[in-house]
């Protein structure tokens, strides 16, 4: 894998490997995600090269000081390329042994590329691109890939086909590794595939020895799911399942079938995963009771849940933050909104998770999301705004001669109330207003 942001600078780091290798008598060639992407007319920044050359020829074709190399998993192959900046992620050709773990081969054979590709998880995972052929290969959306295409698995026609499909026998495949399950969920809702039958039913039928895979792994594939645009997670969390994963995944039944995930689809793009996860909770238990309206809203659940999630998924403290103060956000929404004072309304719009749960809400109830937004608008040129820095505080009531007591606190919040609504507009006022309670 070439570590780099820029597409362009990733494909001439990798390019030059290859010419490297190959200039040396060796085979190499671009494998695996970046030649699917580039076959689907995409622009990869993460390129993997795969050769004949083994981690120590490779160390010796690469000299110091303009390379440096790093063997972070000799057994398998696996060797990091350091030129200047870029990070180049080189394996081996090989086919593996058993995978007692679950997760990695015990041991593996340096061997062909015919063979490597058989050891990969999923058809169109199983390409390998010669970048110097000097020839053209199609892309879809009428592109093309410098490159010729090298596919012992059929690949291709199932990337033109819209199939994902196990390499080989789905169920040896999947017990490898019982992670290659959500693998196959992510990448059908990523680009639009239909899992082939076979792969589908051997998924389900290993959906239970996903308790066998650490929670940080399931974690993690989760959040990769989560963060792409709105179709693909909802497509994402629709296979879960429909594939029998999602039991597996959240450690409960949802208690209803959320059909296009409204929730879900409505949070904003990079919007934190705690905030995607509490619009996943409302989708699977349900903001409205069955039959229910605006006014059946219901959310008492969501801090077991959250509870229950923060452990199987291994959630962070900031993302655990995010779940709850959406879910907060959303509660006073419903209750609190709606003939709400200009204060008690600010108040919630200034709420760190108030616009992601307005999108959460417009998912159900878009004219009510969309009145709320409005009146955002209005509540701007009120006063000094949404936001505004107190202009009373108690250092200032305290140095005016009031004592300091159990009713401070509300003192304060009485007299920001009245800023936020525009009657105090300066400390003079703010403290004439203070005094006048406080008598």
């Amino acid at each position: 894998m070439v570590q780099v942001a820029d597409p362009v600078r990733a494909r001439a780091a990798a390019l030059d490997l290859v010419q490297r290798l190959r200039g040396a008598g060796f085979v190499a060639y671009f494998a695996g995600g970046c030649v699917r992407d580039e076959l689907l007319g995409l622009h990869p920044s993460d390129y993997d090269v795969a050769t004949s050359a083994k981690p120590g020829e490779i160390a010796a074709l690469l000299p110091l000081p303009r390379f440096s190399t790093h063997f972070v998993g000799e057994a398998f192959g696996v060797t990091l390329v350091k030129a200047g900046d870029v990070h180049v992620e080189v394996a081996t050709f090989r086919s593996d042994g058993t995978y007692t773990d679950k997760r990695r081969p015990d041991a593996v054979v340096f061997s062909s590329p015919t063979e490597d590709a058989q050891r990969r998880d999923f058809t169109m995972n199983a390409l390998f691109l010669d970048p110097l052929s000097g020839e053209k290969t199609p892309a879809r959306g009428g592109g093309s890939v410098a490159g010729t295409v090298i596919d012992f698995v059929g690949g291709v026609a199932d990337l033109h086909a819209g199939v994902l499909r196990a390499v080989g026998d789905p169920h040896q495949r999947l017990a490898e590794d019982h992670l290659r399950a959500l693998r196959a969920v992510r990448f059908a809702a990523r680009y639009g595939m239909a899992i082939e039958p076979a792969t589908a039913a051997a998924i389900t039928a290993h959906a239970g020895d996903l308790a066998g895979v650490s929670r940080e792994r399931i974690g993690e594939e989760l959040r990769r799911m989560l963060t792409r645009a709105g179709p693909a997670r909802a497509a994402a969390m629709k296979l879960l399942a429909e594939l029998k994963l999602d039991v597996p995944v959240f450690g409960q039944a949802a208690e209803r079938e959320p059909g296009a995930w409204p929730a879900l689809s409505a949070v904003p793009v990079g919007a934190n995963v705690g905030c995607l996860l509490a619009a996943a909770m409302l989708d699977r238990h349900g903001p409205i009771a069955d039959g229910g309206g605006e006014g059946a809203w219901r959310s008492p659940w969501g801090n077991e849940v959250a509870a229950a999630w923060r452990e199987r998924l291994c959630l962070s403290n900031d993302e655990m933050h995010a779940i709850s103060g959406t879910l907060a956000t959303l509660d006073l929404l419903m209750v609190a909104w709606e003939g709400g004072s200009v204060a008690g309304q600010k108040r919630i719009a200034a709420r760190g998770h108030f616009g992601v749960a307005v999108a959460v809400l417009g998912g159900y109830w878009p004219v009510r999301a969309a009145g709320m937004r409005a009146r955002v608008v209005e509540l701007e040129v009120i006063g000094p705004g949404i936001a505004p820095a107190p202009i009373l505080t108690g250092s200032e009531l305290i140095a005016a001669g009031l004592k300091p007591g159990p009713a401070f606190k509300q003192l304060l919040d009485l007299v920001y109330d009245a800023q936020l609504e525009g009657r105090v507009a300066d400390l003079a006022g703010a403290l004439e207003l203070a005094r006048r309670v406080r008598i």
